[in-house]
């Protein structure tokens, strides 16, 4: 890794001097100090042993003490300190639950119903259990690789785990795609979102009365984008815990107003529970594994984990991970209250007439749209807008922390505030133009969701093996094997599904033309 070099051995090494690094004021003041990169100017060096010729950096990390009772000293990157991901350490297992909420419930958990349609009651329950089991490992793992007591690293970024396990060149071919896509692409499918609720919600509290001329859906994603870049301005990860708390709660919000009105409410005239078959034995296996596909995208926020831990302080008595795993769990307990009774009690109301497009949501409106309380309905669809917008900016942060990483490398110091500005309005409204400019870029996410699937379900079980390496045909050495060669055939399955789907049913292409 390039943001960890060793410095020191069994034998003598020299410092060589380096230009002075200055560290922004809040890094001296901040109760997470100890977690602060390391300074790499002489100011900041002291001799710590002269008969072996070793230098201690002033400020070392708790987590560098192992090694330095071996004579080796860790020293982190400087860049860190400036960096939006790494800038501030003052988290704690609550910031870290909002996180991981925010992030792991999108509007994608409203078409779960649809996969019952095809897999029915019994396969659909199990599948969704085993689905929500198996990215549950998997968050774990990743939370226990994010440092290492041993070496002293923390990694706090995905992309940089996986090229510390697998190499940087091999890292690039696997993650670096799925990476971008679960960042940028996600930021473009929730400004499609937020831009059609925007909508909805202006037609619930208009009610056909009102004489304005209502925007156009191109000036509805526009409102929204110049709202998510409006939010983006707030400077690092950690100063977004009180968007992504808003953004829990909206989410936990809508998801259990949808579920409990649809309940209520009564399954709808002519439901019926009968699995849908299709009339060839070819399309019937490619709509089974479709359905595969539908529940693994449900569960998201995988390669936001390490992000979020790293804003956790963490020594060697504390070490971030159990903070972080207890944040993890108070998240998933409340995603479980959302995904279950959505998928269960959503099929139960609906059947086989659940909407594909737009799932739980078209649902309520089109089912339920007259006898239901416009309020209700004008609540869900606010809901929906201020999550896709507190979604928008922790799933952005991954490509903010990247863009600015090129300056900070470059001119070794913090991005000034009006830079900073212009580069996220430049995401932001970058985004705007590909929702506008690729309208049907929905059709294709089966095919880009299973290329980005391993980074979820597979890549962390080879993660663990490579860097724990436990010892071979030990139950967990065979159970990390048989899940991460599995999310691999499932991700493949998913690509072919995908390109078959398009093949056979076409997909729909107008450009400029939402």
């Amino acid at each position: 890794m390039g943001g960890v070099n060793e410095i020191g051995s069994n034998k003598a090494v020299s410092v060589a001097t380096t230009p002075p690094i200055s560290a922004p004021p809040s890094q001296f003041h901040s109760p997470s100090l100890s977690r602060s990169p390391l300074l790499a100017s002489d100011d900041h060096m002291q001799p710590a042993n002269k008969t072996l010729g070793i230098s201690t950096p002033r400020f070392v990390t708790p987590l560098g003490s192992p090694i330095r009772r071996a004579l080796q000293l860790t020293r982190l990157d400087p860049h860190d300190a400036w960096l939006p991901i790494t800038e501030s350490r003052n988290g704690n297992a609550y910031y870290a639950a909002f996180h991981t909420l925010c992030s792991g419930i999108g509007i994608q958990a409203l078409v779960l119903p649809v996969a019952f349609t095809i897999l029915g009651w019994t396969w659909g329950i199990i599948t969704l259990t085993l689905a929500f089991i198996w990215q549950l490992y998997t968050l774990y793992l990743l939370v226990q690789l994010h440092e290492s007591t041993e070496t002293g690293m923390r990694y706090s970024r995905y992309m940089q785990l996986c090229s510390a396990t697998f190499g940087e060149k091999l890292a690039k071919w696997l993650a670096l795609f799925p990476i971008m896509y679960l960042s940028g692409g996600t930021c473009v499918a929730l400004i499609i979102i937020g831009g059609q609720t925007c909508k909805m919600f202006f037609d619930v509290i208009c009610g056909g009365t009102c004489t304005a001329q209502p925007p156009t859906i191109v000036e509805w994603f526009l409102i929204f984008t110049s709202a998510a870049v409006l939010l983006s301005q707030l400077p690092n990860l950690n100063s977004i815990a009180g968007v992504s708390l808003i953004g829990a709660i909206t989410a936990f919000g809508y998801c259990t107003l949808i579920w409990v009105v649809s309940v209520i409410e009564g399954r709808t005239e002519g439901v019926s529970y009968n699995p849908v078959r299709g009339s060839t034995e070819v399309t019937r296996i490619f709509d089974v594994f479709n359905t595969f596909g539908i529940v693994s995208f449900a569960f998201r926020g995988h390669n936001l984990i390490l992000e979020i831990q790293a804003t956790i302080p963490s020594d060697e008595k504390h070490p971030s991970s159990v903070p972080m795993w207890k944040g993890v769990k108070i998240a998933y307990t409340l995603v479980a209250m959302c995904l279950f009774p959505l998928a269960i009690g959503g099929y139960w109301a609906y059947g086989q007439r659940i909407p594909e497009n737009g799932g739980m949501l078209t649902a309520l409106f089109v089912f339920h749209g007259k006898d239901t309380s416009q309020f209700i309905l004008g609540l869900t669809s606010l809901f929906v807008i201020i999550n896709a917008l507190s979604s928008f900016q922790i799933y952005g942060m991954p490509t903010f922390d990247d863009m600015e990483s090129v300056y900070v490398k470059k001119k070794k110091k913090a991005l000034p505030w009006w830079f900073r500005a212009i580069l996220r309005a430049m995401f932001g409204y970058g985004c705007f133009f590909v929702a506008v400019a690729i309208p049907f870029l929905a059709s294709l996410a089966g095919l880009v969701g299973g290329i980005a699937l391993p980074v979820t379900l597979a890549y962390p079980c080879f993660m663990w093996l490579k860097v724990k390496k436990p010892k071979a045909f030990t139950p967990i050495w065979c159970l990390n094997w048989v899940l991460g060669l599995l999310g691999m055939a499932l991700s493949g399955v998913l690509v072919a599904a995908g390109i078959y789907v398009i093949i056979d049913t076409g997909v729909e292409v107008s450009f400029f033309d939402p």
